[in-house]
């Protein structure tokens, strides 16, 4: 398949300086559909997510973020780590880039923050998909996995590591996805992953779901723990015109579980299928 990458890119928005990779552009028909916006999760740098970008490029011109504290983007001691600035983040990113109408594609901590920044209702954006954002909050049952396992991988990455050390963090995994892993991990910022995780306990995304008023799709995954039936009950309680999908043999890392199902999950809801 030819590459629809187009060129990594710089801005500065909401303070900061917000690091994307570009796939598809806006020629033809992607030039004709939303934007899309692919925010990844708690340390998932964008470079990690090419190979999704690569497959939505084909359709529509998409963007990849370095969430702040991640990749590219900005990562300092002083920076605010919060849901908060980081929804603000991806409605800047937007603004600054000028797109007309953009659509939100977040995993995991990327699904809080695609839910988050939609409570504002920004301009432009047309929808959001929300891919097993992690439903944790104040009284709900602890995001399942534990904060060491992102702490350790993260210290030994900048030691340096290749991809059978990284095996032991992501046995599952091929041997490409843990050398990209190996290779970006690094770049992960401790303190901002540390404040990420903590904040899956005081941040409950469930009290932003009323004021999201553009169509939303929730999907999940079949072998995870991180969003379970009752969730989705309580989610689609508050939310009712949103849509939910289980992705069958996927775990919380969907599109590298099963990435043709992770394609079909999302059917015509962007306006076109992926597959």
């Amino acid at each position: 398949m030819t590459s629809t990458f187009l060129y990594g890119g710089q801005v500065h928005a909401n303070g900061i300086r917000q690091h994307y990779l570009r796939y598809g552009g806006a020629e033809g028909v992607q030039g004709e559909r939303p934007s899309v916006i692919v925010i990844p999760g708690i340390t998932s740098p964008a470079a990690t997510w090419g190979f999704v970008a690569e497959r939505i490029g084909t359709h529509f011109d998409t963007y990849v973020l370095d969430v702040r504290g991640r990749g590219l983007s900005d990562a300092g001691d002083e920076l605010d780590y919060s849901l908060e600035q980081q929804a603000l983040d991806v409605i800047a990113l937007a603004q600054a880039l000028e797109l007309k109408r953009w659509v939100l594609v977040g995993h995991s901590m990327g699904g809080r923050i695609a839910v988050r920044a939609a409570s504002k209702k920004p301009g432009g954006l047309a929808s959001v998909v929300a891919v097993d954002p992690p439903v944790s909050g104040p009284h709900r049952r602890p995001y399942p996995a534990k904060l060491d396992w992102y702490v350790d991988s993260i210290r030994q990455a900048r030691r340096g590591m290749d991809a059978e050390q990284m095996r032991h963090f992501c046995p599952n995994w091929t041997f490409e996805q843990l050398q990209l892993r190996a290779q970006w991990l690094h770049t992960c910022k401790e303190s901002a992953i540390v404040q990420s995780f903590s904040d899956f306990g005081r941040d409950d995304i469930f009290a932003d779901l009323p004021q999201v008023d553009v169509p939303l799709l929730l999907m999940t995954a079949e072998r995870g723990d991180v969003v379970r039936a009752e969730d989705v009950a309580e989610w689609q309680a508050i939310s009712p015109a949103s849509r939910h999908v289980r992705v069958p043999g996927a775990g919380h890392m969907i599109p590298w579980d099963n990435e043709a199902g992770f394609y079909a999950a999302f059917g015509t809801f962007l306006g076109t299928a992926l597959v």
